[in-house]
């Protein structure tokens, strides 16, 4: 739905839901799960999770960032020191391997922070043999999402579907490659930045993700 200023939703809320509506067909699936991507992807995938009555938890995916130009994706490494990279930027910038792991190593500490923050003492979700819906709030280049599916993909899914509210035609196209289904909701003609597509697109905090966590958990334990 577009709202004034062309945004397509109105915050990652509403976005959820949207996406929600378009994975209806998992709901209550037996051992079907939602990873969301902290921490854009939580609120999304909180709503998701909710309305399909399936469990929700996070997948930590860093991007590895250009040295001095830190916006500019050079690849990205998720949990189980899996990296993704980027060639055609790393030949186009003539980046060094030394360069390169100085960069997977800052991400790597700050993934086991993350892991820490957010799921303290539990453990990772066993993912082998379940439907899994991988959730953020947009695809820009992809790369992100894209060592979130190998990552998943290796560890022996049923099935691997990623949802994402927004995101480029090119990103949404080359992830179909790595998974079993893509659920691009939209996919403007002229993409920018994921916030663009969004009228408030606010930092989502740590303790926003703690708190999500923790309520999906309880609602779901309740309705045990």
């Amino acid at each position: 739905m577009t709202h004034e200023g062309g945004a397509i939703y109105a915050d990652r809320a509403e976005a959820g839901r949207v996406l929600a509506g378009l994975l209806s067909n998992f709901r209550a699936t037996p051992g079907a799960m939602v990873l969301a991507l902290p921490r854009g992807g939580v609120p999304v995938g909180f709503e998701i999770s909710q309305r399909l009555h399936l469990p929700l938890d996070v997948l930590i995916v860093r991007k590895l960032g250009v040295p001095g130009r830190e916006e500019l994706a050079m690849g990205a490494i998720a949990s189980g020191n899996l990296v993704v990279l980027n060639q055609p930027v790393i030949r186009a910038l003539h980046l060094s391997a030394e360069e390169i792991q100085r960069v997977v190593k800052r991400e790597r500490i700050e993934i086991a922070r993350r892991e820490e923050q957010f799921r303290g003492n539990r453990p990772a979700p066993d993912v082998r043999g379940r439907v899994v819906i991988l959730v953020d709030d947009g695809l820009a280049t992809g790369a992100t999402m894209r060592a979130a599916a190998q990552t998943i993909r290796a560890r022996s899914p049923e099935r691997l579907i990623v949802a994402v509210p927004v995101g480029s035609r090119e990103a949404c196209s080359e992830l179909q490659a790595d998974v079993d289904q893509v659920v691009c909701a939209a996919t403007p003609a002229h993409f920018s930045a994921v916030g663009a597509h969004y009228r408030s697109f606010s930092q989502t905090t740590d303790e926003e993700v703690r708190e999500l966590l923790a309520a999906s958990h309880s609602l779901i334990s309740e309705s045990r």
